[in-house]
C-alpha cells in the first residue's frame, strides 16, 4: 500500500483550508446543485450548455473538496519549536537581499498547500525556498530561477 503524501502547513494554513472546505460543503455544493436543477428544467440534456456547465462547476467543487480533505487529514503542522536553529525552516520567514544591487525581499516559507507568492508565501519546494533552507544569516546563496541564477545574502530570520 503506497503511504500519502504529507502536507507540511503552519497551523493557521490548515484552518484556512478547513474553512475553504467547509464553505464548498455547505455553500457551493449547494449552489451547483440548485444550478443543474434550473438547468434540468430547461429541457433536452444533450444540447443544454447550461447544464453541462453546471455539471462542470459540480465536477471542480467535489475534486477540491476531495483534495482539501486529503490535505487536512495528512498535515503535518509546523511547530514553532522545531524552527529555533538559527537557520531558515519551513515556518520561518527570510528577508535576503539580491546581489550585487541590494534589492531587499522576504518571504515565509511554507508547504507546498499554503504557498501563495501574494502574500510573500513560497512552497518548500520552490527553487528559492530550495537554495535558502537551511542557511544562516550573512550567507550568500546562489539561486537558479527560471530567468536564470541570481546570488542573494540572508539578512534576517525570523
Amino acid at each position: 500500500m503506497a503511504t500519502e503524501k504529507v502536507f507540511p502547513m503552519t497551523q493557521a494554513g490548515k484552518d484556512k483550508l478547513a474553512q475553504e472546505l467547509e464553505f464548498l460543503k455547505s455553500v457551493r455544493r449547494k449552489e451547483v446543485v440548485e444550478r443543474i436543477k434550473i438547468a434540468r428544467s430547461f429541457g433536452d440534456l444533450s444540447e443544454n450548455s447550461e447544464y453541462d456547465s453546471a455539471k462542470e462547476e459540480q465536477a471542480f467543487v467535489e475534486g477540491r473538496i476531495t483534495t482539501l480533505e486529503n490535505m487536512i487529514r495528512n498535515a503535518k503542522i509546523i511547530e514553532e519549536s522545531e524552527s529555533t536553529s538559527g537557520a531558515v525552516s519551513l515556518g520561518r520567514s527570510v528577508t535576503f537581499i539580491e546581489l550585487p544591487n541590494g534589492e531587499e525581499e522576504t518571504y515565509t516559507i511554507v508547504g507546498s498547500a499554503e504557498a501563495d507568492p501574494f502574500e510573500g508565501k513560497i512552497s518548500n519546494d520552490s527553487p528559492i525556498a530550495k537554495s535558502l533552507l537551511g542557511k544562516k544569516v550573512g550567507d550568500e546563496v546562489s539561486v537558479q530561477t527560471p530567468g536564470g541564477e541570481m546570488s542573494v545574502r540572508i539578512v534576517l530570520i525570523k
